[in-house]
């Protein structure tokens, strides 16, 4: 040990030979827990799922084709514009397709407004449209979009891309959605009218979690019985009137 006189005169101050002060380090914040994943299906039922879909549609494709063409023919009659129209959506693990619907709107309606939802009074909604959209005669088309592998009968309802680029960064765990291959039909869309505000989106997003996590064959029973009571307007025999959803 030894003393070091200090540049300040008349202040001594020990400081040890062999000792060195400790540096001073900050702690790192520990890393954010990453969300928890949802089980995913085996390798074996994502066949069967995929099997009993291309049998399922190709069997309704057929049967239901007479009518397709007579939507079609009837849209040509009523309004300008092609009867049948695309649109990209975001499907399985985010991968982009297109989707096929028979047109329920005019013609280039979002020329000027961009991609939105419809609400309710929808002005650019044809009177036809209003038909088809209470039927849900302008979905068959996406049976053929079952057939190429891009949907399944049964998921969550896909959305398009510009309104998924919204939704992500507001809805906590939206993208968990895009676990398993998108539907015509699901189990929000059987309890859970349509999408019209954010509060609507956080319900559906509950639904389709629900769905992912429980898929069982008596549960896919369930959503294709209930869509049939759907379109004859008899919901109210499986299901309570679900909260109207506002922001």
């Amino acid at each position: 040990m030894y003393q070091r006189t200090s540049r300040i005169a008349g202040l001594v101050t020990p400081r040890p030979v062999l000792r060195t002060p400790a540096p001073t380090t900050r702690r790192r914040p520990a890393p954010a827990p990453l969300a928890p994943t949802l089980p995913t299906r085996s390798a074996v039922g994502e066949r069967a799922q995929a099997a009993a879909d291309l049998v399922l549609a190709g069997a309704m494709a057929v049967v239901l084709l007479p009518v397709v063409l007579a939507c079609v023919a009837l849209v040509r009659l009523t309004s300008r514009g092609p009867a049948i129209y695309s649109q990209t959506r975001v499907g399985k693990n985010g991968r982009v397709f297109t989707l096929y619907k028979i047109r329920s709107m005019y013609h280039d309606c979002e020329r000027h407004s961009g991609p939105k939802w419809s609400t309710p009074g929808d002005t650019r909604i044809t009177p036809l449209g209003r038909v088809y959209r209470k039927l849900h005669l302008d979905e068959l088309p996406q049976l053929w979009n079952v057939l190429r592998g891009d949907m399944s009968l049964i998921g969550p309802r896909p959305e398009r891309p510009e309104i998924v680029a919204k939704l992500r960064e507001s809805v906590p765990g939206y993208d968990r959605r895009h676990q398993v291959k998108p539907g015509i039909t699901g189990f929000a869309q059987v309890h859970l009218p349509p999408d019209t505000c954010l509060r609507s989106v956080k319900n559906k997003v509950a639904y389709d979690l629900f769905y992912i996590r429980h898929a069982s064959v008596p549960l896919a029973l369930f959503i294709l019985f209930a869509t049939g009571l759907k379109l004859f307007g008899l919901k109210k025999l499986y299901q309570r009137k679900p909260r109207v959803p506002t922001e």
